[in-house]
């Protein structure tokens, strides 16, 4: 699909356009792109009006959810295809999104765009070729490339989640041409068909192993280790899942498969930053 440039909606935006018809506002500034931009939208008791269109109010509209516009009506930016993927507002503005509910990004203390900016700073993209290969939303991608990556081989299996990177504003537009190529299938297969030490680093964020414990497997990280360039750094983000209850130090866990594949490595708050032995 192409990129979505129409309205959309959250409770807390949507309560402001309520409250403006109500006290008979002629207008209210407001964000209809999650936060990336604020305009001034007219107020009508039947609807309101944005870029010359104008759209009725939600009969009902819910917490943690993002409408979009899909030319009949507001509906929930989520599909259900064997698992439920949801993009999922947050307090700064860059969404997150939900697998059955699991929450893909870290929101509680740090925007996620703000997160990934931080880790994407670990492997110093600047004039280099980097691997992205769980794209998501795109926020490691986006910041490769404003920090001048010279390539961006993003890698994106489910295409649901591509479908709410062209809802969500704060993803990249790959749709244009820029240093980043997005790629939709699986990266295993995709790394694999990749030339050995033809990327300068590489950004692993991989759904919990539960999910897809495949990309935490010892031939996956040799494969890393075989396509990233002598010396090249990766950072694999792990969180730690299940700690407490399980007793299982996945960070600890992923180092020493890392170092088995040819990587020195150390823990770097809720990941590892490894980097490639000289061959």
């Amino acid at each position: 699909m192409p990129r979505y440039t129409g309205p959309l909606l959250t409770l807390p935006e949507h309560a402001a356009l309520i409250a403006a018809r109500d006290r008979g506002a002629a207008e209210v500034d407001c964000s209809l792109q999650l936060g990336r931009r604020r305009d001034t939208v007219a107020i009508r008791g039947d609807g309101w009006t944005w870029n010359g269109t104008t759209y009725p109010y939600l009969e009902t509209c819910k917490d943690r959810t993002v409408y979009y516009w899909d030319d009949d009506g507001f509906v929930p930016a989520s599909r259900y295809a064997g698992a439920l993927i949801k993009l999922v507002p947050t307090a700064w503005g860059p969404p997150t999104f939900e697998i059955d509910g699991i929450k893909m990004l870290p929101t509680a203390k740090v925007s996620p765009l703000a997160d990934a900016e931080r880790k994407v700073g670990l492997v110093e993209p600047r004039g280099k070729t980097v691997l992205d290969t769980c794209g998501g939303l795109g926020y490691f991608a986006d910041c490769c490339v404003r920090a001048g990556a010279l390539r961006v081989l993003s890698h994106e299996k489910n295409p649901d989640v591509i479908w709410l990177r062209d809802l969500n504003p704060w993803s990249p537009d790959h749709h244009i041409a820029s240093p980043l190529t997005l790629m939709q299938g699986d990266a295993i297969e995709h790394v694999a068909r990749l030339p050995a030490a033809s990327v300068d680093a590489v950004l692993h964020d991989p759904p919990r192993f539960g999910i897809a414990g495949e990309l935490y497997s010892q031939a996956f990280y040799g494969e890393l280790a075989r396509v990233l360039r002598a010396r090249g750094r990766l950072f694999h983000y792990t969180g730690t899942p299940n700690r407490l209850t399980s007793g299982r130090d996945g960070p600890n866990e992923v180092a020493t498969r890392l170092r088995r594949a040819g990587f020195d490595t150390r823990i770097e708050g809720d990941g590892v930053l490894a980097t490639r032995n000289a061959r």
